[in-house]
């Protein structure tokens, strides 16, 4: 397909405005975290509701810039990257934050507890794609375990990619688990389905869903460039083969040189 043909493919930087998209649809807004822009008053509160906030861009990627927010017993504190910085009270946390943000458009996402390998979050990313025959198809799951020093799981931050049940299945169970996974899948379908209805020339989705202590599915993201990496790291080589297939069938091209995330152990 020729670059017109690549020029056609959309792409929505806003987390913002896919989630105010994703809400409309009454079975997506059950997974989807409270979602704020960001400002004095909203920090103050949703730290109060929740005790721990995402404060991330809105049109961020790569994990890059996204800060992990808790109220403790005796104040305050957040982590960018490894730095960790601790307050007495809220209005200096806000001040800190705004100091790092200046003025670029931030959120503040409600924290999930998400499931942990080795006291090290994970979650999951969800590539979906529209096929050959123009149906949106889920092309692969894999599970990226953050590094050991990170609050993000990016692979681009140094993440470590699994296959999703060796992760799942001595939490969830075997059966447990094809049911979450399938659950994964149809939250792809369904936010392609919602998004493409606005954006109808999108071709490919990247959803980061996690699964919380209660094995609950929440969908923290939605990226509408994914980055196809993660699928390299997967022992079934099928999967990216799939994903580059379909790709290309719709005019996109690849570069697969990843070298900042990791393979899992043994894979």
């Amino acid at each position: 397909m020729n670059n017109l043909g690549r020029q056609r493919i959309t792409t929505v930087a806003s987390k913002m405005a896919k989630t105010d998209l994703l809400l409309q649809h009454a079975e997506l807004a059950k997974h989807i975290p409270a979602t704020r822009r960001f400002n004095r008053e909203r920090l103050r509160a949703m730290l109060k509701q929740y005790g721990m906030v995402y404060v991330k861009p809105d049109a961020g990627c790569q994990g890059n810039g996204v800060m992990k927010a808790e109220r403790l017993v005796d104040g305050y504190r957040y982590q960018l990257r490894e730095q960790t910085r601790t307050f007495g009270t809220a209005e200096e946390l806000y001040a800190s934050l705004s100091r790092r943000i200046g003025s670029r458009g931030y959120l503040i996402q409600q924290g999930i507890h998400v499931l942990q390998h080795e006291q090290r979050p994970y979650d999951f990313r969800i590539m979906v794609q529209v096929n050959p025959d123009g149906a949106w198809e889920c092309t692969g799951t894999a599970a990226r375990v953050a590094h050991p020093n990170k609050i993000v799981t990016n692979g681009s931050q140094g993440g470590t990619i699994f296959d999703p049940a060796m992760l799942l299945e001595p939490v969830s169970g075997k059966t447990h688990t094809s049911r979450l996974l399938e659950d994964m899948n149809q939250l792809g379908r369904w936010t392609a389905a919602q998004l493409s209805r606005s954006y109808p020339t999108l071709k490919e989705l990247g959803l980061d869903v996690a699964v919380d202590w209660d094995l609950r599915l929440w969908i923290l993201e939605v990226n509408t460039r994914p980055d196809p990496c993660p699928f390299t790291k997967l022992a079934d080589p099928a999967i990216i083969r799939k994903i580059v297939r379909y790709a290309k069938h719709y005019g996109q091209r690849y570069s697969l040189t990843c070298t900042k995330s990791k393979k899992a152990p043994g894979v």
